[in-house]
């Protein structure tokens, strides 16, 4: 809870506020990190194409840890709403990347486009 100074009306965080604080800021900086990174591997081609595809598929995975432990404040000791919802995130993302891969697929059936190597 933040204390009210009276001579100036201001209101001071508390120690758990600031720590907050510090853990949000401290998940944006990795999460800015770990989206820039593969940007650049990208962009600037440092390594071959499946090394690349393994290497961005692995800095997602870490974001995802990120963003559960920094912004959704989801530790390693889990509760069970936690197993919930991390077992409800994980259906979406299943059914969100299923769903892409299913109707890109059939668009390039549909257009006859020539598979790619």
């Amino acid at each position: 809870m933040a204390q009210v100074h009276e001579a100036d009306g201001q209101t001071e965080p508390s120690e758990e506020e600031r720590r907050d604080f510090r853990s949000y800021v401290r998940g944006i900086g990795l999460a800015l990190l770990l989206t820039l990174v593969p940007f650049a591997l990208v962009r600037w081609a440092w390594i071959p194409r499946f090394p690349l595809l393994i290497a961005i598929g692995v800095f997602a995975l870490v974001q995802m840890i990120v963003h559960f432990r920094f912004f959704l404040h989801i530790g390693f000791r889990q509760k069970r709403e936690d197993l919930q919802l991390i077992l409800f995130s994980t259906l979406l993302l299943i059914i969100l990347v299923g769903g892409t891969i299913w109707i890109m697929g059939s668009l390039a059936l549909r257009m006859a486009m020539p598979p790619q190597p």
